[in-house]
């Protein structure tokens, strides 16, 4: 066993202490997701706490799809989720596992349960078993079915296997308390009756168990020692032991629940981010602007940095808020450290330097990083016409500002120093052209006769470049808590959460980037290019400094 040197979260402290006192031999955890969706980022810090835990301990951490209702379910967010998972950095021990794996040994333990006169088929529908139900200050009423006989609810929940009943018409159910203080005890659902084809099982089934009724029990068919989920699954956690203990199960695990992520300006409902992809809000689960991992990965966040994140928030016992900016704070760092830069300009202006001989070029080599010694030099073409972005033009400012100026001096990022003399406008009154003069003798030097540039700007080529769109992104929704109290969601999307620039320039090199590679784009942020798009495509990762809250 590996001792981790950084402090012990709650959940380590109790595994550590099984382990000292052989309660356990070894740990097995899982990663549980239902396959009705993409993964978001909540689902990032589950993934890391499960599949760190086994690689702190030394033990194994298994990939289980719960998959128990076929209604909602896909082998798109199957293939989804696995590659999410292997994204992140981790491995599950084993083949992939399934609930549905356990199909028939699930449904011998229901007859089990009706045996022992621990569970009845009920004929309440949907609506009519919510008003027995109770409330939470009220009991519940026993089903007028509660009653039914051993061998009459052998009878029918054959039935309902054979496929003779209808959906909706009868389900399964557990008999324990209607009385309970806890609803999750009031005669739970075991099976209902969906006459669907299953991604893994086919048609061999017209009756699927409820994802209580499968989720513990496969827990203990694969000897998971702990049990990890969030929160809202503590009060499941009466029912998950009730199960456990009325049922002939080969190993006994328990249950522990951690505080979820909640993120402010950010939703991780499953159901709502699929009505996002659905009604057209974003361009599918991968939208860079989505909270899904997809999404992420879209954008350019690392893996690095989502763990960095997740190491950042820690694992604790209560739920809590946490400020986006912490997330764009670890990408950030991550790319600041990591990202190779490159030059890029938005929107383009023209110059041509007017002192340069005309078909005269050459080669500047500048770093590939300033942090990282290992990545190569760049090689950028010089020539007489350049490329500037416009808003590194006045032909008038103030002394704050720290651009090219008409009669001032800037300098080009790894190139010359250059002074603007003059424009040259179109018809419409806006520049279309500034001329300028190189200083010779300040590549890598100052200017000689001591006027020194006010500030240093990116350019590109205009004889050797490439062209690309550039996709910046803010926030999918202006309000922190977009669907909190009787808010709807919808109403906080940010009309301007995504703006298409076509027609940027970049250095050269950018026309051999692959597929999700990032980069600083100097003095503008980081951006990776997308990984759908069939034409050369940037996405902005995240801006160079965080100007949400100015």
């Amino acid at each position: 066993m590996t001792e981790p040197a950084k402090p012990l979260n709650f959940i380590e402290q109790i595994i550590k202490k099984d382990l000292e006192e052989k309660r356990v031999n070894k740990v097995v955890t899982r990663f549980p997701p239902e396959p009705n969706g993409y993964l978001h980022i909540g689902h990032a810090k589950s993934i890391c706490l499960n599949f760190g835990l086994a690689e702190t301990f030394g033990g194994d951490c298994h990939l289980r799809f719960d998959d128990t209702n076929p209604v909602k379910e896909d082998m798109e967010y199957v293939e989804a989720i696995k590659r999410d998972v292997q994204w992140l950095g981790f491995q599950w021990a084993g083949e992939v596992r399934y609930a549905s794996n356990y199909f028939d040994t699930l449904y011998e333990w229901a007859l089990h349960l009706i045996r022992a006169g621990k569970a009845y088929v009920c004929d309440l529908n949907a609506d009519e078993a919510r008003e027995y139900r109770g409330t939470l200050t009220e009991p519940g009423r026993p089903s007028p079915y509660r009653e039914r006989s051993v061998d009459e609810n052998l009878a029918l929940f054959e039935a309902m296997r054979a496929g003779e009943c209808e959906e909706g018409s009868r389900s399964l159910r557990a008999k324990i308390d209607m009385a309970s203080g806890n609803i999750n005890l009031r005669d739970p659902v075991l099976y209902r009756i969906r006459k669907q084809h299953h991604h893994q099982t086919g048609d061999r089934w017209c009756i699927y168990p409820s994802y209580d009724f499968a989720h513990g029990q496969g827990d203990a068919i694969e000897g998971i020692t702990h049990s990890v989920c969030t929160l809202e699954f503590a009060d499941h956690q009466p029912l998950y032991n009730w199960f456990i203990e009325n049922l002939p199960v080969p190993a006994k695990p328990r249950q522990y629940e951690f505080g979820r992520l909640n993120l402010n300006y950010t939703i991780t409902s499953k159901r709502k981010l699929k009505q996002l992809v659905d009604e057209g809000f974003v361009d599918g689960w991968d939208d860079p602007r989505m909270p899904t991992i997809a999404g992420f990965r879209r954008r350019g966040y690392t893996p690095a940095s989502l763990r960095r994140f997740c190491e950042m928030i820690g694992v604790t016992r209560s739920d809590g808020v946490v400020d986006v900016g912490m997330l764009e704070h670890a990408i950030r760092d991550d790319l600041d450290k990591n990202a190779p830069r490159a030059m890029c300009v938005l929107s383009p202006l023209k110059v041509v330097l007017t002192n340069y001989p005309e078909g005269q070029t050459e080669s500047l080599t500048v770093p590939g990083s300033p942090n990282r010694e290992d990545l190569p030099d760049r090689t950028l073409p010089f020539g007489r016409e350049i490329y500037i972005d416009r808003d590194d033009f006045r032909e008038e400012a103030n002394k704050k500002y720290k651009r090219l100026v008409l009669g001032k001096r800037v300098r080009l990022r790894g190139a010359y120093v250059i002074e603007a003399d003059e424009v040259v406008k179109g018809d419409d009154g806006e520049i279309a052209l500034v001329k300028a003069r190189y200083i010779e003798g300040t590549l890598g030097e100052n200017p000689e006769d001591g006027i020194k540039p006010k500030g240093v700007i990116q350019w590109v080529a205009a004889h050797e470049h490439a062209r690309f769109e550039v996709r910046l992104y803010e926030r999918l929704f202006n309000d922190p808590e977009p669907d909190a109290g009787d808010k709807h969601f919808l109403d906080s999307i940010n009309p301007e959460s995504l703006t298409v620039v076509p027609d940027c320039l970049g250095e050269i090199g950018l026309n051999n980037a692959d597929v999700g590679a990032g980069y600083q784009f100097e003095r503008i942020g980081y951006f990776c290019r997308d990984s759908r798009a069939e034409n050369l495509v940037f996405n902005q990762t995240i801006s160079l400094k965080d100007s949400f809250n100015k």
